[in-house]
Order: C-alpha cells, then sequence, then structure tokens
C-alpha cells in the first residue's frame, strides 16, 4: 500500500526569491515560471511529481512576480488540484498580522515555514512535505514518506550523488554525510570544501510537531541572542543555516537516496545543458505512466517546409521551420525562417529568427525578434561556465550581432 494512503499529507512548493543567477530570464516572473522541454515550465514538475504519488494537498509560496505563476497554475486545474477540500492553495507574502517577524518578503526557506507555523497547527497533517520549485526530476513521495515512517524520523532528506548523475560542484548545495543505516550525521549547506558528493534535493519529509518546535525554538534564542534584528527578519535564513543542523543535532534526521536523473536549473548553464540532455535522451523525465501535467493553449500542430532541416531537437506546437534547427529546443509558435540556423539553443515561445540569422548556444526568452543576417552568441561558448552563456530577455528586438556571454534586458533593442 502506497503509503500516502494511510497518512495525511501536506506539501509545501516553496517558489523562491528573485532567482538573481538566471539574469535577464527572471527579470520579469518567477524562476519555477521558467519554460522547460519547450511546452512545460518548472513548476510542472513537482506539482506532477505529488499529484502522481497521490498527494492532493498543496501549498504554493510565492514571494517574487507572483502574477507569472497566477495563470500557469490556474487554481490548480491541469494538475485537478482545484477541488473544495485541499487541493492548491497559493500562499502570498503577508503583511499586517500583528508580528513584525512575519511582514512581507520571508527572509529565506526556513523563514518561510517559521511564518507559516500557525498554519501547520491548524491543519494538522501527519507528514509535511517541504521542496523546491525549481528542480526537475521524477520521483515517487511514497517513497520517501516510506522511510520518513520507517525510521519514525523528524526529518527524511532526498539525496542525490553528484559523482554519478550530475557534473557539478556539490559546494553550490546542502552536501550530505549519512552512516551505514542512513541517519544523517552531518550536514554542511554550500561548504567551499565539500567533504562528498551526496547532497540534498530540496525535497524534505519533516515530522510537523516537530519542524514547528525547533522553529520556535530557535527563532526564541535568536530573538534572546539579538534584540535589534530588522523587522521582518526571523533569522532563521535558509534550511541549511539553522533548521535542519539543529535537527541533524537531535538525531533523528535520515536520508533517502534519488536513483535517477535530477537537475537544479538555477543557474544559465545549467539550463541549457539540461534542455541538451534532454535531446539525448535517457532522463526518463517523460513516461506516460507518470504524466508531467501543465496548462497547454489550444495551437496547431508544428509544421517543417520542404528545405528545412531539423536534426537532434524538439519541436513545440504551433512552431514554424523554415531554416535549421540543430540540438535545439524551440517553444510554441516560435518561427525559423528560410537561411535561419539555430544551434544548441532554447527558444521559447513566440520568438522570430529571421532569415538569414544564426543563433548559438543562446537562451533566447519569449516573443524576441532576432533580426535578419544577424549572429546571436558562438558555437565556441563553454557550456560549464555560467556567465559565458548567451540570453535573450523576453520582447528583445536584435538588429545587430550579440556578442556571447552578453545578456540583453527584457524589452532591450540591440
Amino acid at each position: 500500500m502506497n503509503p500516502l494512503q494511510r497518512v495525511k499529507a501536506l506539501a509545501i512548493i516553496q517558489a523562491g526569491g528573485a532567482g538573481g543567477r538566471m539574469d535577464v530570464l527572471t527579470a520579469e516572473r518567477a524562476k519555477p515560471a521558467l519554460p522547460f522541454a519547450g511546452s512545460y515550465q518548472l513548476l510542472d514538475f513537482p506539482l506532477s511529481n505529488l499529484v502522481n504519488s497521490g498527494v492532493d494537498d498543496v501549498w504554493l509560496s510565492v514571494s517574487y512576480q507572483a502574477e507569472s505563476l497566477e495563470e500557469q497554475v490556474r487554481n490548480g486545474r491541469p494538475w485537478d488540484l482545484d477541488r473544495t477540500r485541499g487541493g492548491l492553495r497559493l500562499l502570498m507574502p503577508r503583511e499586517g498580522n500583528g508580528s513584525l517577524d512575519e511582514e512581507g518578503f520571508a527572509q529565506g526557506n526556513a523563514d518561510e515555514l517559521f511564518r507559516l507555523r500557525d498554519d501547520l497547527r491548524r491543519d494538522a497533517p501527519d507528514v509535511v512535505l517541504v521542496m523546491s520549485a525549481d528542480h526537475v526530476y521524477r520521483f515517487d513521495l511514497g517513497e520517501l514518506v516510506a522511510t520518513h515512517l520507517a525510521k519514525e524520523a523528524e526529518l527524511t532528506m532526498l539525496v542525490t550523488d553528484l559523482a554519478e548523475v550530475y557534473a557539478e560542484d556539490p559546494s553550490d548545495h546542502a552536501v550530505v554525510q549519512s552512516n551505514r543505516l542512513g541517519r544523517v550525521t552531518d550536514v554542511a549547506y554550500k561548504p567551499e570544501e565539500p567533504a562528498g558528493s551526496v547532497v540534498a534535493c530540496e525535497v524534505f519529509a519533516y515530522a510537523p510537531d516537530v519542524l514547528v518546535e525547533v522553529l520556535e525554538e530557535l527563532h526564541h534564542e535568536l530573538s534572546q541572542a539579538d534584540s535589534d534584528r530588522p523587522a521582518g527578519d526571523s533569522g532563521l535564513g535558509d534550511f541549511g543555516d539553522l533548521l535542519v543542523p539543529r535537527l541533524v543535532e537531535r538525531g533523528k534526521v535520515y536520508s533517502h537516496r534519488l536513483e535517477g536523473y535530477w537537475r537544479d536549473l538555477g543557474q544559465p548553464h545549467h539550463y541549457l545543458n539540461a534542455h541538451l540532455e534532454l535531446l539525448e535522451g535517457g532522463t526518463g523525465l517523460f513516461d506516460p505512466a507518470w504524466p508531467v501535467f501543465t496548462q497547454h493553449p489550444e495551437r496547431t500542430p508544428a509544421f517543417v517546409a520542404a528545405g528545412a532541416v531539423v536534426s537532434d531537437s524538439m519541436l513545440s506546437a504551433g512552431s514554424r521551420v523554415h531554416g535549421t534547427v540543430t540540438r535545439s529546443v524551440i517553444g510554441p509558435d516560435v518561427v525559423v525562417e528560410h537561411g535561419a540556423e539555430v544551434v544548441e539553443c532554447v527558444v521559447s515561445a513566440g520568438s522570430v529568427v529571421r532569415s538569414g540569422a544564426r543563433v548559438l548556444r543562446t537562451l533566447v526568452d519569449t516573443a524576441c525578434d532576432i533580426g535578419p543576417g544577424t549572429t546571436v552568441g558562438s558555437a565556441d561558448t563553454a557550456l560549464d561556465d555560467p556567465d559565458a552563456i548567451t540570453i535573450l530577455g523576453r520582447d528583445v528586438v536584435v538588429g545587430a550581432d550579440v556578442a556571447p556571454g552578453t545578456r540583453v534586458p527584457p524589452g532591450g533593442v540591440v
């Protein structure tokens, strides 16, 4: 039996802050609203994992550019979460609720959980699943809950070994060490010198009463130590600053290994590389038995004209290709005109690549117009350098060559 059928599970998806590392792509949208694989958004993956796992009580916490997610989630309809009991609940920044520590934007994901402690008490779930909204993976949350219940854990963390699945620096994550029984013995949050390659996937199963108890305990200690802390900041920061280390000290934190594909797409080169990995196959993200749900507007089928060349690429509905597309992901309603060339790019909805233009190793946001005969980016761009990737924000108009590594803000004219 799926353990989620015999426990009351509440999921909290944390949409995060400004997502500054994604530069111009998140200047006007929340990072979880970023397109992925042409027809999807990043947020679709945690939501789909939850509903496929049988979790139908979901809180989506939005701190930045909330309007960019509201239309996308449509009250949870694409995931069958538009219901009277449970379903999808949008959580917005709070103001004027009587506590200075809880007003305005959260100052980290642990601070955000502290602000929700009274809501957690009222809802009284058996387990709280907390996850980031900008990672792509396929996983049955019932497995995590089963480990959590079997170990009688206060916290169970989903982890992955970057040495096995992902050529990335562990110091960008929380590095986790566990003993042979799976009990977590140490967590180092974004360490300069990581002691290993096993990292937290930012998917957590908490015992709710312990979570609230420890958050309040930490807040009390911080208040006693620093009475001059700015209003609106509990001091709790992110999960790896104080919350998880304190739980690890208590000795009842366990890890559960994620076997398979997992990517954190918080930086431009990871975002581009993940799309290139999709084209190579083997990610396992898309499985008819475990569908990725999303809101699909009505569009005509993709069209490839006579004389066009398309290889190792994904074409979304409504796209029209007359030129050459190589190892690229083409979003909905994108047009690649005759004589244009797109190589190792992500081109998002409604953008047009005019005749004779060349777009190379570039992230093109929605509704851009790349002028005839121009060159954007370079085929020699290093795919492991976050600063090397060329990015065009939404509604950019290109009338001249764009050098590799250039970031053009939304609405810009080159």
